[in-house]
């Protein structure tokens, strides 16, 4: 009932075509049995049902979008077929936690031609001696097993979640951004160069015209005193005839 609940408020504003991810996490199913999941979610890409109870996959619809399915610890055994006929396009398969024991439950596995990741992280099956080799042999289309490939090397973050396209957009959209940003930094201390020529400039005219306004008045001055000067030698001249003629 509570797997039924939490898709019923999923859907509250929206309808099943429209979810494209689905995450059922801890909501408990009443007889181990998918529960509300249809055909209806057309457009369904991921569905999460972690820790909900199953000991089977039997009532999973057809759902040719999803690409990623999430089934860690739960109880399931066996019944892998109707994923390989309900599911086309899986790509990544999370099984880790159940209680598959034997490689050979694996086997309807190789019908997903698309499958690249498959984790079985606590299964009973990967207690056995060398179990990656025979997988990876029974599941030739498998690039990652348990998060690394056939050589052991770790999987990336995009090769562990997609394809890694959209992590190269985003990388050269940040790159673009950090040039932009170099160039208007840069063109900020052009300006700000300008800026400081300019005052400078404004500055030592200021100084200039200063310096030319002394100048000026330094010679209106001259120009000034030059008559005072003549007027009294001009006087003094009179002043000696005056005292002649006296004599």
């Amino acid at each position: 009932m509570e797997m039924m609940k939490r898709i019923s408020l999923e859907l509250r504003h929206r309808s099943p075509s429209e979810v494209q991810e689905l995450v059922l996490d801890n909501c408990r199913t009443s007889d181990g049995k998918m529960e509300g999941i249809t055909a209806e979610f057309s457009n369904l890409e991921l569905l999460s049902l972690i820790n909900v109870g199953l000991t089977s996959v039997a009532g999973i619809p057809k759902l040719d979008k999803l690409k990623k399915l999430e089934l860690s610890d739960n109880r399931i055994s066996g019944g892998l077929e109707v994923l390989a006929e309900q599911l086309v396009n899986l790509t990544h398969l999370n099984l880790s936690g159940n209680k598959f024991k034997d490689i050979s439950t694996l086997e309807p596995l190789k019908k997903l031609p698309q499958l690249k990741s498959l984790d079985l992280f606590n299964c009973e099956v990967t207690n056995l001696a060398d179990y990656r080799e025979p997988i990876f042999k029974l599941l030739p289309q498998l690039t990652y097993l348990d998060g690394y490939d056939i050589d052991d090397c770790e999987a990336s973050d995009s090769d562990g979640e997609g394809d890694g396209v959209e992590d190269d957009d985003e990388e050269e959209g940040e790159s673009e951004e950090e040039e932009d940003d170099d160039e208007d930094v840069a063109a900020e201390d052009d300006d700000d160069d300008d800026s400081c020529d300019d005052d400078d400039d404004e500055v030592n005219g200021d100084v200039d015209s200063e310096d030319d306004d002394d100048e000026e008045d330094e010679e209106d001055n001259d120009e000034g005193s030059s008559p005072v000067k003549g007027e009294k030698r001009k006087r003094d001249a009179e002043d000696e005839e005056e005292d002649e003629d006296d004599d």
